[in-house]
């Protein structure tokens, strides 16, 4: 059973799967709040366009890498975004970033996850905005649920860092304002490695 994580809070991903975990799937969702009054039962709220990318990071800060819409893949191949969803319609997981973890460069010893509205609407349009982390069986680890709204463009959810051989993941549910992950750096950097 997934453990649902709280603000800050991190978990061993080997400690959790019960195993050596070699591979990740990070699943970003959310809908968009649906409208008032009659409109409402009929969806009214419109579509919400959210990016989700992964900032790959060394242990300085320095950024290695980035994935994100303009970018599916990582240069060394080890993380793979699976397109932009420009609506957040349906169930389930809206963009799913797949990470390689034995094809991380050993430079590489942060992967961040962002969540950025390109088009400006902020989270006051959004509900049931979250991330979830499956192991390479689909087997799901952990979850983080925001309940927070605000006036805010993008969020920085959660990260990846590598602890020897193992790797902890966090809930941060940071938020910031940009339209891409570039203007979040800094912030992240801070977080990260202080």
């Amino acid at each position: 059973m997934a453990i649902s994580l709280s603000k800050n809070q991190s978990v061993s991903l080997t400690k959790e799967s019960g195993a050596t975990v070699t591979a990740v799937h990070v699943g970003l969702g959310w809908d968009a709040v649906k409208g008032k009054g009659i409109f409402g039962m009929f969806g009214g709220g419109g579509d919400i366009d959210l990016d989700a990318s992964c900032l790959m990071l060394d242990s300085a800060g320095r950024e290695v890498d980035t994935v994100w819409f303009r970018k599916l893949e990582s240069s060394c191949g080890s993380v793979i975004h699976s397109g932009d969803n420009r609506t957040g319609a349906g169930d389930g997981d809206d963009e799913v970033i797949t990470i390689n973890l034995r094809r991380v460069p050993a430079g590489v010893h942060h992967l961040a996850f962002t969540v950025n509205s390109f088009t400006g609407q902020n989270f006051t349009k959004v509900e049931n905005a979250g991330v979830r982390i499956l192991d390479q069986a689909k087997k799901e680890l952990a979850n983080y649920n925001l309940a927070q709204k605000g006036e805010h463009t993008a969020l920085f959810i959660a990260s990846l860092s590598r602890h020897g051989d193992d790797w902890q993941f966090k809930a941060h549910g940071t938020p910031a304002n940009g339209r891409t992950v570039e203007s979040m750096i800094p912030m992240i950097v801070r977080e990260l490695v202080g």
